[in-house]
């Protein structure tokens, strides 16, 4: 299953599969916070969009400064990164052809690859990492890659992702977090991947009368 865009070099991941269902005002962001006015149609999408960004916010990011395994230093991740991105970060002087070229003829950061118009680094640290004070010297600028942003729990097309390699991860509790978003009218269901068994997806399921709080299944 790939994911495309973020931190790339997938099949280590949570994937939350949407339904289709519009969820009301009701459905939490996150346990004892609302969002948006009453009566408001909410897709899944949207719902659990929200409920990643602020499971990150209360679980990930506070985990940064301590994690034993940055994921800024690209070692077990892949950064995909746009020219401009990468002209800032590297502070190259030069134009985008002049650069594609030296990198062709492996005169450039060896940390680099091109491919589909975009630029992929791996193997050394981000050039935006602080490595004494294990931050990020561009976070909440525009230059700050988007996959960095998101990483580890983010939507894409339609699903939740999760990706395990990050220590502030923990599958139990987000799924906790996310059953407290979608409220009790959806179960969410674990199944792990046959071939790759750190995927692991998370379905809601809609049920209704008692009894229909949300309960993992076994996987």
């Amino acid at each position: 299953m790939a994911i495309r865009r973020r931190l790339l070099a997938p099949r280590f991941g949570i994937v939350l599969f949407l339904a289709d269902e519009t969820f009301s005002h009701n459905h939490r962001i996150s346990p004892g916070a609302s969002m948006s006015g009453p009566d408001t149609p909410r897709r899944p999408q949207q719902t659990l969009a929200e409920a990643a960004a602020a499971f990150q916010v209360a679980n990930v990011i506070p985990h940064c400064t301590a994690c034993s395994k940055p994921c800024c230093r690209l070692d077990a991740l892949v950064l995909e990164l746009e020219w401009k991105q990468v002209k800032t970060l590297w502070r190259l002087g030069e134009s985008r052809n002049v650069f594609d070229k030296r990198l062709s003829a492996g005169q450039g950061p060896e940390e680099i690859r091109a491919g589909n118009g975009l630029y992929y680094i791996h193997s050394k640290p981000c050039p935006a990492y602080d490595t004494v004070g294990h931050s990020c010297t561009v976070y909440g600028q525009e230059v700050k890659p988007m996959g960095c942003t998101d990483f580890p729990v983010y939507e894409d097309q339609g699903r939740l992702i999760a990706d395990l390699r990050c220590e502030g991860v923990d599958l139990q509790a987000l799924t906790a977090w996310i059953a407290g978003a979608v409220g009790k009218g959806f179960r969410v269901i674990q199944s792990a991947d046959k071939e790759f068994p750190f995927l692991v997806s998370l379905t809601l399921r809609k049920v209704s009368g008692p009894g229909s709080a949300s309960k993992p299944s076994r996987y």
